[in-house]
């Protein structure tokens, strides 16, 4: 990176050598420059002046080295007061007074707050927000149920009163048609389609038997997700202890499914792959007796890729000629899941809560039949409305101080908060787990162990299920925690008491966006959420904008006003009593001993700096996954590399991004035969990235590059061999 250093230990021994080294190569220079000259007759007329100077310096060098300083000169200069340093100059050794959290050791630090772009306003446009009444005044007792499920619903469940979607679902899926339920993130759809199944399952004479196969089957897009439903189900099923959940998922035992699937399943909760596998490979399942089929999260099942799955499932329960009711939900509806529906569904019913602000409430109250949602509407989200929603413009250098700075001051200054962030791949999660939880824990006077005053814990797709599973129930029991995930956990989960979802690397879409903050402010409770932009993205506030969805700026300066409450990142400097601006001085001296901490840390063994590598690697490949229709914001042109790898603790970006995270070795790579001349497409896509940005990689010397090329011409030319 061509920036300025900042942080040098001026005290090691090694700067003493350099400089005088320095000083002796600049005196050759010097001599040589000088008898070039007299050799071609060239010599200024201050050469004198020059010569003379020079020689009063050595003079003067000469005389400090050769006389020793005297016992009184001595005591004189420890007596000396040290002069103060910033946090650009900070140095290991100790100061008298100072405490002992400063005695690190640094090595250099590149400025945080230079060479930066400018931050824009984020000017919001005004949208009409579109609103959803979560909460009736009805009650569950009011509809045609069993006393035993309503009993269950209010001691279980402690669920008394209907939510919106809850009052209009529930009627038209008891009535026994087909249903395309939307409705916004938390607002209680599983037990508006769990309901109604129990209670139809449950009113079959004679009575259902677990022998009879699968009555329901319920597709969901993620494991936690296949989970969360089947709990749901148990605590639902209590009074009727002859319907049989079961729970099918990737990651668990297939010798185990088959047994629990022989036995006999009634309610078949499942993730697409998995359901699949069993259909081609297990004869003891059957589907003519399925009377329901429900496809909870169903764009989310699309745009998995589960589109080909669905498909031999369908085919499977039409293939045993059985008359179901089929429902499919989610936030959002897409036009795949719209004609999924028109495959699927037999007239289906629409039933859309959400209402445009300004429109009359007895227009949404009715679901309407057989008649798709309008353009625009399908457009329009809606978010809980007791979720506040923040964006934060941080340059890409920033991006891991602010991140770090709102994690300590929800977490550590604030009591009862839980966090959510959400990056875009499984290596970012694992390095941030390790790289936050190293650096932001304390270290206790007479204790060599860090010990964190919350916990974090981790979520992505490449964990062991039982892992997973753990981790799920540990941070919905915790009072206070932090979650890295990836969209793994962007459905359908039901995590208590959330309150902060921070959106670290943007979502690839609107709806996305919807269903990430959909984690907080579920069913009327408070939240909110807080997505980090560069100065080049700030064009997808205008984006979420077309989608009815408004956000509030909140300053960068005020993310990074929390390390002014902790000494532990406090600089050299002096700042009591200064002029104005003193307070933003300090600041950002404490951004970069906080940013110096996450360096050290990084580059303290080469596991961590693969780590980081691998990370930064990841970062570049989803950059260049989003849709095309959000290239004009996220684009890999506007990104720069060198300061993308300072957001993962390195110093400099990496030459060999495209192959830091192969597990190739050497020989390996010996074997691949090649052209020289010729690139891998790795390769290509590697040097397509680094010549697209100043920072990071020095490009080679023209005269380098010829004579290599030349070299090359010479290997390949036939009239050699």
């Amino acid at each position: 990176m061509t920036e300025d250093t900042l942080m040098i230990n001026i005290s090691s021994p090694l700067t003493n050598v350099h400089s005088i080294s320095s000083k002796k190569g600049r005196r050759l220079s010097r001599q040589k420059w000088t008898a070039n000259n007299t050799r071609t007759g060239k010599r200024k007329a201050s050469s004198g002046v020059q010569a003379g100077g020079s020689a009063k310096r050595r003079t003067i060098s000469a005389s400090s080295r050769h006389v020793k300083p005297n016992s009184a000169e001595r005591e004189k200069r420890a007596a000396a007061p040290v002069p103060k340093l910033s946090a650009k100059a900070r140095t290991s050794p100790q100061v008298p007074g100072e405490s002992k959290e400063h005695d690190r050791t640094f090595i250099k630090t590149s400025s945080l707050f230079r060479n930066n772009p400018e931050i824009p306003d984020v000017l919001s446009p005004v949208v009409t927000q579109v609103t959803e009444k979560v909460f009736t005044g009805n009650s569950f007792q009011e509809l045609e149920l069993h006393p035993h499920l309503v009993a269950t619903l209010s001691k279980v469940l402690n669920v008394t009163s209907m939510t919106s979607v809850q009052k209009q679902t529930i009627p038209v899926l008891l009535s026994g048609k087909d249903a395309v339920v939307r409705s916004q993130t938390g607002s209680g759809k599983t037990l508006a389609y769990g309901i109604p199944l129990v209670q139809s399952l449950q009113a079959i004479q004679p009575k259902v038997k677990r022998s009879d196969g699968p009555l329901a089957v319920v597709i969901v897009p993620t494991r936690e997700l296949a989970q969360q439903s089947f709990q749901i189900f148990q605590k639902l099923l209590k009074p009727f202890t002859w319907i049989v959940p079961g729970v099918l998922m990737g990651g668990e035992k297939r010798k185990a499914e088959k047994a629990r699937l022989r036995k006999g399943i009634n309610i078949l909760i499942s993730t697409p792959g998995r359901l699949v596998d069993h259909i081609k490979n297990t004869l003891s399942i059957a589907f003519s007796a399925v009377r329901w089929l429900v496809l909870d999260e169903a764009d989310r099942t699309l745009d998995l890729g589960f589109e080909k799955d669905l498909t031999v499932v369908l085919n499977a329960l039409n293939t045993a000629g059985s008359s179901r009711q089929n429902v499919l939900l989610s936030a959002t509806l897409t036009e795949g899941l719209s004609r999924l529906a028109s495959v699927s569904m037999t007239t289906p019913v629409y039933v859309h809560v959400s209402e445009a602000a300004g429109s009359s409430a007895e227009a949404a109250e009715h679901p309407r039949q057989a008649a798709p949602p309008a353009a625009p509407q399908v457009d329009s989200y809606a978010v809980p409305s007791r979720l506040q929603q923040h964006v934060v413009v941080v340059p890409s250098k920033l991006r891991l101080v602010c991140l770090a700075a709102v994690i300590l001051a929800k977490c550590k200054y604030e009591r009862g908060q839980k966090l959510i962030v959400f990056v875009s791949s499984c290596e970012a999660v694992e390095f941030l787990l390790t790289l936050l939880s190293a650096v932001l824990s304390d270290k206790p006077a007479g204790s060599h162990k860090p010990q964190l005053a919350f916990g974090f814990f981790r979520l992505h797709g490449n964990m062991q299920q039982q892992e997973r599973t753990e981790v799920f129930q540990e941070f919905s029991q915790s009072q206070s925690g932090v979650l890295l995930c990836t969209d793994v956990a962007a459905r359908g989960l039901d995590l208590p008491q959330v309150t902060w979802i921070v959106q670290y690397d943007p979502p690839v879409s609107a709806a996305e966006y919807v269903h990430r903050v959909g984690r907080t402010a579920r069913i009327g409770a408070r939240g909110s959420g807080l997505l980090f932009l560069t100065p080049s993205e700030t064009a997808y506030v205008d984006v979420l904008a077309s989608h009815n969805i408004s956000l509030c700026e909140m300053k960068m300066e005020d993310v990074l006003s929390t390390l002014m409450q902790d000494d532990h990142f406090k600089g050299r400097g002096r700042w009591e009593g200064k002029k104005a601006g003193s307070r933003e001085l300090e600041m950002r001296e404490r951004a970069t001993v906080l940013q110096t901490d996450f360096e050290n840390f990084v580059h303290g063994s080469p596991e961590s700096v693969q780590a980081a590598k691998k990370a930064l690697q990841s970062y570049v490949r989803a950059y260049t996954a989003y849709p095309s229709a959000l290239k004009h914001v996220f684009h890999i042109r506007n990104l720069h590399l060198g300061h993308a790898a300072k957001s993962f603790g390195l110093r400099d970006a990496p030459q060999g991004l495209s192959l830091a995270a192969e597990g190739t070795t050497k020989g390996s790579r010996k074997d691949i035969k090649r052209p020289r001349n010729k690139l891998t497409a790795k390769e290509r896509v590697a040097r397509l990235i680094r010549s697209e940005f100043s920072s990071g990689v020095d490009s080679e010397p023209k005269s380098k590059k010829k004579r290599r090329r030349r070299k090359l011409a010479d290997e390949t030319d036939p009239a050699d061999g």
